[in-house]
């Protein structure tokens, strides 16, 4: 039931919170889900992550390199768009007021902070 919730809280926000890993420039698949992860959200699956990276670069939000590895498989590589920093101000702007929406409505009806 736990893990149920938090799929959905993630849910509405996922896009988001990943277009904000690469903003000092780049990252790829795993890194962003170990950023997301230290930052308590949880393991975030590559078929979950996958999508979403897909999704965001169809969009125009992000740009993607494929790289080769010497050793091992290569990876893509992930950075924003300036389209992709637009959109993540704003959305985070609005996410933020949401946010503090939610945070107030609990606090007036006694939900604990």
């Amino acid at each position: 039931m736990a893990a149920d919730r938090r799929s959905s809280r993630l849910k509405g926000v996922l896009d988001l919170l990943v277009l904000s890993c690469p903003t000092d420039g780049e990252s790829y698949g795993y890194e962003i889900a170990k950023a997301l992860a230290g930052a308590g959200l949880g393991e975030i699956k590559g078929g979950t992550l996958c999508p979403v990276l897909n999704r965001l670069e169809e969009a125009g939000l992000v740009e993607a390199e494929f790289r080769a590895a010497e050793r091992g498989p290569g990876r893509r590589y992930y950075r924003l768009t300036d389209p992709g920093r637009t959109h993540l101000a704003a959305e985070g702007a609005a996410w933020t007021e949401f946010h503090r929406a939610v945070g107030t409505r609990l606090h007036a009806g006694g939900a604990a902070p």
